[in-house]
């Protein structure tokens, strides 16, 4: 099973909501953990736009990188650039994609655009999972 580490800037909605769609989509596939350069709260927002699309994230917390160690990671996504702020050992994972999302905390109408890219990205990314590699 793949271990996948979401990571943003302060873990309180793009991560949260990619990590809420990876366990919803993904499971038995992978293993799923978001956190962000440092912890914060989880947005009333986020919550608010996973409930419309039918997910309850509001169990989830916010979690610093700092907690955790990139070895225990085969897959690690930046959703919002901050890949140029990780350490380089979380860089060099198995997969390191940098998604670049827009960021709802600036403008909350978009939660529900940039809700549904990440649903499509996380969508695409389970896809590349379930290939199986041709020797």
């Amino acid at each position: 099973m793949k271990k996948v580490m979401f990571v943003c800037k302060k873990n309180s909605a793009r991560s949260q909501m990619a990590e809420g769609f990876a366990k919803h989509l993904g499971g038995g596939l992978i293993e799923v953990t978001s956190s962000g350069l440092e912890a914060s709260e989880v947005r009333p927002e986020a919550i608010a736009t996973m409930k419309d699309a039918g997910l309850d994230i509001s169990r989830q917390t916010s979690k610093a990188l700092s907690e955790f160690k990139p070895e225990d990671f085969d897959i690690v996504i930046s959703l919002c650039g901050c890949g140029v702020n990780l350490p380089p050992q979380w860089l060099t994972r198995e997969v390191f994609e940098d998604w670049q999302l827009d960021d709802p905390a600036e403008q909350p109408e978009i939660f529900p655009r940039v809700r549904d890219e990440i649903r499509h990205r996380v969508v695409r990314l389970i896809e590349t999972l379930q290939v199986p590699n041709i020797a």
